[in-house]
């Protein structure tokens, strides 16, 4: 089983990657932001939980992220391996997952960051927001507080996982096949 965690900051592309790793590698993707806009568009107790926090632009708490996502791997025992989009965020989710893992058996395969510079992907996620309708891409203050965010509590994985010899940085600009290939290298090296 291979299970790789998809860094990187909002709008450096990371969905759109995951669309292709999902098939060539045969992995369940588990994007973060999906299942927290399943449970807020189900209305479910962890949605509305979520939402209070990601209309202020701010992450949502390891707690709640936590439980959402072992409910989504618990779902489906027997795939060939997790895509993680948007988690772990924060040291303790790291560990969180780890543990987690651990009890079924598995673990995190490798790390890939998606690197791209703040100014391009503000005007990226300006540009989904007109679109998309998510707020939360429609305010470049708010935008910025997201990075802000990472930079504080996302940034020091890639401390983690390196220790662990499973971090690998990708330049996240260029085009879709760029980028795509970039990674590429990556997991068929692991």
């Amino acid at each position: 089983m291979i299970n790789i965690v998809l860094f990187g900051k909002p709008g450096a592309g990371k969905g759109t990657q995951a669309e292709f790793l999902k098939g060539k590698y045969n992995l369940t993707h588990l994007s973060t932001g999906d299942i927290f806009r399943f449970n807020i568009k189900n209305n479910t107790g962890l949605g509305q939980l979520a939402k209070t926090f990601m209309d202020k632009g701010d992450l949502v708490p390891d707690e709640v992220t936590i439980q959402m996502l072992q409910s989504e791997v618990d779902k489906n025992p027997t795939c060939a391996g997790f895509l993680f989009d948007g988690f772990p965020r924060t040291i303790a989710q790291a560990e969180a997952l780890d543990k987690f893992l651990a009890s079924k058996g598995q673990n995190i395969t490798a790390t890939v960051a998606l690197e791209a510079d703040d100014e391009i992907l503000v005007q990226r996620l300006l540009e989904r927001g007109k679109t998309s309708g998510r707020p939360d891409d429609q305010d470049e203050e708010k935008i910025r507080n997201r990075y802000q965010e990472y930079n504080e509590k996302t940034a020091p994985l890639m401390d983690y996982y390196d220790a662990q010899g499973k971090f690998h940085a990708v330049n996240g600009i260029g085009s879709i096949e760029e980028v795509t290939e970039r990674l590429s290298k990556v997991i068929d090296n692991l």
